[in-house]
Formats: structure tokens, sequence, C-alpha cells
């Protein structure tokens, strides 16, 4: 799949910036407005499903490798995992907030006032966002092509089958 239209195209790299910057919002302020790492991991995604669909597959693989993407995945993991053994390190109970509790008390409402819970949106959104990336690309990947196969899957041959 090559891409679509010209003003497809130019549209959606327009607007991919601005779905980007929205899902770092999200992911940055979830812990005082609605939303959190889950729902920006999921925004952050959606920015390179569009430049998918738009521009085609091989433009988002140059841009955003899957080894590069995997690294992510397993970073968002690592990082979640790390923020928890922290907590559990520092002598609270499993996933303890210790940041707010002894280093930064913030202000209600500020940036720095929910302790490890921005880490922990920041962790979500790097794995969510690259692991939907992830199902989406290789979904595109191995998706059936008639033109390619000749209709023969698709009329009840397997493809394997020459006369």
């Amino acid at each position: 799949m090559k891409g679509m239209t010209v003003i497809v195209k130019t549209v959606s790299s327009w607007v991919k910036v601005l779905i980007f910057l929205f899902g770092i919002y999200l992911i940055l302020f979830g812990h005082v407005s609605p939303g959190g790492g889950f729902a920006g991991g999921v925004v952050l995604a959606s920015s390179y499903v569009l430049l998918m669909l738009a521009f085609g597959r091989k433009l988002v693989e140059e841009n955003l490798p899957l080894p590069v993407a995997s690294r992510l995945d397993c970073l968002g993991a690592f990082l979640f995992a790390l923020i928890a053994v922290l907590g559990l390190v520092t002598g609270g109970a499993f996933f303890a907030n210790f940041l707010f509790q002894q280093y930064l008390p913030g202000e209600p409402f500020d940036l720095v006032s929910g302790g490890t819970i921005p880490l922990s949106n920041i962790a979500i959104g790097l794995k969510v966002g690259a692991s939907l990336f992830l199902v989406i690309f290789v979904l595109s990947r191995f998706r059936h092509d008639p033109q390619r196969s000749g209709g023969k899957l698709a009329s009840g041959g397997t493809g394997a089958d020459k006369e």
C-alpha cells in the first residue's frame, strides 16, 4: 500500500504533530485531569497509525523501526516495574508514592504534586503506545493481498496448488 491522495497526506502531516502533542499532554497531566498513561499511549499510537494509513507502511517503518518500537515497549514495562520496586524498597506498601511523601511535597494540582504517578503514567504510556503500534503494524504487514496471490486464496484455493 503506497498511501492515499495528496489531500489526505497534507492534512495528516499537519495533524500528526497535534495528535502526538495531545498524547504527551494526556500522559504528563493524567494525574490532575482526565487522561493518563493508557489514554495517552493510545493517542500516541494513533498518530503513527494515521501516518501508516496516509503514507503507507514503509514511511512508518523508516521513522519508527520495529526493533526500536520493541525496545520502547520493553523500556515502558521495565520502568513501571522499577517504580513499583522502588516504592517497595523505600518502606511503603507495594507501589507506594514515595516521591510525594518525602521529596516533592508540591501544591495540589501542580505537575509535581503527583509524586510517582506521572512517572508511572510515562511508563504506561510508553508501554501502551509501543504495544498498540506493534500490534497494528504487524497486522498490516501480514494482511491478505488478493492482487499479489492472483485471487487464489479468496476463491478457495490454498495458493500452493498450481495446476
